[in-house]
């Protein structure tokens, strides 16, 4: 099914449009590597192919966590209040240093049954949620600012461009000025 979309894709690489393209392609590069971030991409995939609304923004930018179980909390995972607190908090101290034990706090959890909780609701650890969506946040600004990518790396709450960079190649298989470009060109 992947092979079929990107032949499909390449031959009509004219018609197609980049964002397209791009998230066949990481569909395809993460395939091996994470399972659920493939199945994520290619959700976006279809969703656009149907007509499905989804917002420009999100179909360029690293997907969040994605949830184990849809339609309900996993089974030893947190409570619906308790992620949506962790994310909102998450959300508002990019900037800053966060550390697990104040994501524990704010679920009211002890660390480490947190850290398992939060696994088994995201399918992700703490820390690499908080890098995504720094991660995320960082593509936002790059697209929606002309600030510098040191200066982003600031308000992502990363030490400087060489982390960003660093993290970015990790997540995304691409530089941030090369994956810039690409964007704002599309």
């Amino acid at each position: 099914m992947l092979s079929e979309a990107l032949t499909t894709a390449r031959s009509n690489a004219d018609a197609t449009p980049p964002y397209l393209l791009e998230l066949i392609g990481r569909a395809e590069r993460s395939i091996e590597d994470d399972p659920m971030l493939t199945r994520r991409y290619l959700g976006q995939v279809r969703d656009f192919l149907s007509g499905g609304g989804i917002d420009p923004m999100d179909r360029v930018l690293l997907p969040s966590a994605v949830p184990v179980a849809e339609g309900g909390p996993a089974k030893g995972g947190l409570a619906a209040w308790q992620l949506r607190r962790v994310r909102d908090h998450v959300e508002r101290h990019l900037d800053e240093t966060i550390l697990i034990d104040d994501l524990a706090e704010v679920a009211r959890l002890s660390p480490g049954h947190f850290c398992r909780a939060f696994k088994a609701s995201t399918n992700d650890t703490p820390h690499g949620y908080v890098v995504r969506q720094r991660i995320r946040r960082a593509q936002t600004l790059m697209l929606s600012t002309r600030s510098s990518l040191s200066e982003i790396a600031c308000a992502c709450g990363l030490t400087d461009q060489a982390h960003l960079t660093r993290l970015f190649r990790r997540f995304v298989n691409d530089t941030p000025l090369s994956w810039r470009r690409t964007w704002q060109a599309a």
